[in-house]
C-alpha cells in the first residue's frame, strides 16, 4: 500500500474510533469520572498500570480502587490515616497485589506533598528539544522508585526504556494526559510536553496491525520497535503521530478480541 492510500486509511480509522462513544467501554472511562486534575492524574496513571487483560476486567478492578478510596482519590491519598490502608490488603489484579497498591499510595502521597500535579514527575526530565518522551520515562521511573522502601517486585509494573521495554502503559497514560482534540477522549490537561513528543503505545493489537501495514519492520518487540512505529507514523502527522493509536488499536480489536 502506498503512503497516500495508507494515510487515507489511517485518517478514516482515527475518525471512526476517536469518538466520545469509545470512552464507555475503555479503561479511560475511569479517569473520565472526575473533573479534578489530581483525581484524573491518579486514576489515569493507575488504570494505565493495570491495563493488561480484558478491558471489562480492567475497568472493574479500577473501579474497585476508586471505591476503596471513597470516590475521591486525591483526597484519600493526601488525607488518609494508617488504619485506612487495611482495606487494600485484599486488592489484586493479576500479578499486581497489595504490596504494589500500598506503594503506589505511598508514592502519590510523597509526590503531592511537593507538587500540585503529577506532570512534574515526568516533565522535569524532558526538554522541549527532546525528540520524544524517552528521557521523561527514564527519569520518572528512577524517581518513582527513589523512596527508601520501594519494593523490588513493583518495578515490573512500571516500565522504563532502560530495560528495553516498549513502555506501552506509560505511553498510553501520557497520550491520555497530553493529547487534546475536539473529540475529548484524551484529556490534554498537561502542557509541558508536546503531542509531537509522544510515542505510540505498542500493545498486541497495534503491533499486529502495524506489521500488516509495514509500519513495523523490526522483528523484536521492544523499545526500539516503539520508536520505529512512531517514526513511521510521524510521516503522516509530525505534530500528532499518536492519534493513529486509535486507528491501529481499533482495527486490531476488530480483527481479534477485546483484550488490551
Amino acid at each position: 500500500m502506498d503512503n497516500a492510500r495508507l494515510y487515507d486509511l489511517l485518517e478514516a480509522q482515527v475518525a471512526m474510533y476517536n469518538q466520545a462513544t469509545f470512552i464507555e467501554n475503555d479503561p479511560i472511562s475511569i479517569p473520565h469520572q472526575f473533573s479534578k486534575l489530581q483525581d484524573i492524574e491518579i486514576m489515569g496513571f493507575w488504570v494505565s498500570m493495570l491495563a493488561w487483560g480484558l478491558r471489562k476486567t480492567i475497568i472493574n478492578k479500577s473501579q474497585q480502587l476508586v471505591d476503596l478510596m471513597d470516590g475521591a482519590p486525591h483526597q484519600f491519598i493526601t488525607q488518609h490515616e494508617e488504619k485506612d490502608l487495611k482495606r487494600f490488603e485484599d486488592f489484586k489484579h493479576r500479578t499486581f497485589n497489595a504490596t504494589d497498591t500500598l506503594y503506589f499510595i505511598h508514592f502519590f502521597r510523597h509526590h503531592y506533598t511537593q507538587s500540585d500535579s503529577l506532570e512534574t514527575a515526568f516533565s522535569r526530565h524532558l526538554s522541549s528539544d527532546d525528540p520524544h518522551i524517552g528521557p521523561a520515562l527514564i527519569g520518572f521511573h528512577n524517581y518513582f522508585f527513589s523512596l527508601p522502601d520501594a519494593p523490588h517486585r513493583t518495578k515490573k509494573h512500571v516500565s522504563t526504556p532502560s530495560r528495553k521495554s516498549t513502555c506501552k502503559r506509560l505511553c498510553m497514560f501520557l497520550r491520555w494526559m497530553v493529547r487534546q482534540d475536539e473529540q475529548g477522549v484524551d484529556f490534554g490537561i498537561w502542557k509541558e510536553m508536546k503531542p509531537s513528543q509522544l510515542l505510540c503505545p505498542l500493545d498486541v493489537h497495534v503491533e499486529r496491525v502495524g506489521r500488516r501495514l509495514n509500519l513495523i519492520q523490526r522483528k523484536q518487540r521492544d523499545w526500539k520497535t516503539t520508536l520505529e512505529l512512531t517514526a513511521n507514523l510521524r510521516v503522516f502527522d509530525a505534530d500528532d503521530p499518536v492519534k493513529y493509536d486509535y486507528a491501529l488499536f481499533g482495527m486490531g480489536v476488530t480483527l481479534n478480541d477485546e483484550s488490551v
